[in-house]
């Protein structure tokens, strides 16, 4: 089998700026690094990047010293109030950094009205090169991945799709027959992280554990080996794994490291069984 390619999702060491994450994924032997563009709440902290702005350059500046690829941007919510034209300006930072994917999160409990929203981003990223590719997560208005399915095919773009992530993916309780299902073009890359096997029982606990305790992969109860073999398998996976706890014990340059060996390490098992 050939390697996968990797990239350092921005979550894993949000403690970083831009460049330091670019850095450091080349640092711990990554391909890809994702990049957190606009925050995904409200007290998240908020880099100046979008636009000709400093630390935009000095991205730039790394990404080209490095070789490091940036591999998706986030985060884009498609709200009840979005005006997707909003989001040109981060759509053409993320195009200028050299990203492929966008995240987008559907925040919207119309869904007809996220399937439009979520066509016209992609109308909006296609002349840049991008494919907003849209993230069921359980505590959100795009639940899980047969909910995602039917707005992505709602949308009708060629340029959109789906990102599982094994943590939301176990936690809405969907089907790795499901997944295997659905149209192979629609996924450009998986998320990679780990969780207990015990699902929270109530939404702060879900939130929790999804933002800030996840596990090392390999190391939690989550069908990984399921999920892979039910994707195609060139997919590049972005290592999202928020281990708060952790993070106050080692550095990010350490964590990226110790993540990147662990899930090789689950993918040598996965396909030596197969």
């Amino acid at each position: 089998m050939s390697r996968r390619k990797l990239s350092l999702s921005a979550l894993t060491v949000l403690e970083l700026t831009p460049p330091q994450m670019v850095e450091c994924a080349a640092r711990a032997g990554y391909d890809y690094v994702g990049l957190r563009l606009l925050p995904a709440t409200d007290t998240e902290v908020r880099h100046e990047i979008v636009g000709a702005t400093p630390m935009k350059r000095e991205t730039l500046a790394v990404l080209k010293d490095t070789g490091i690829g940036v591999l998706d941007a986030e985060i884009l919510r498609l709200k009840p109030d979005t005006n997707v034209a909003d989001y040109l300006p981060m759509l053409e930072t993320a195009a200028e950094l050299g990203a492929r994917y966008v995240l987008v999160a559907g925040n919207d409990p119309d869904e007809a009205r996220t399937a439009e929203r979520l066509a016209a981003l992609c109308d909006l990223a296609a002349p840049l090169g991008l494919s907003p590719s849209l993230e069921p997560m359980p505590w959100t208005e795009a639940k899980d991945i047969v909910q995602g399915a039917r707005i992505v095919k709602a949308a009708r773009r060629a340029n959109t799709g789906l990102i599982v992530d094994p943590i939301h993916f176990d936690r809405a309780g969907s089907s790795t027959d499901t997944l295997r299902d659905l149209p192979r073009e629609w996924f450009g890359y998986v998320q990679f992280c780990d969780a207990p096997a015990a699902r929270p029982a109530d939404v702060e606990t879900l939130l929790y554990q999804a933002r800030a305790e996840r596990m090392i992969p390999g190391e939690g109860g989550l069908d990984l080996a399921g999920i892979l073999r039910a994707l195609p398998d060139d997919l590049p996976l972005s290592i999202e794994a928020p281990m708060n706890e952790w993070a106050r014990r080692a550095d990010a340059l350490t964590r990226a490291k110790r993540l990147r060996e662990a899930t090789l390490g689950v993918l040598d098992a996965t396909y030596a069984r197969q």
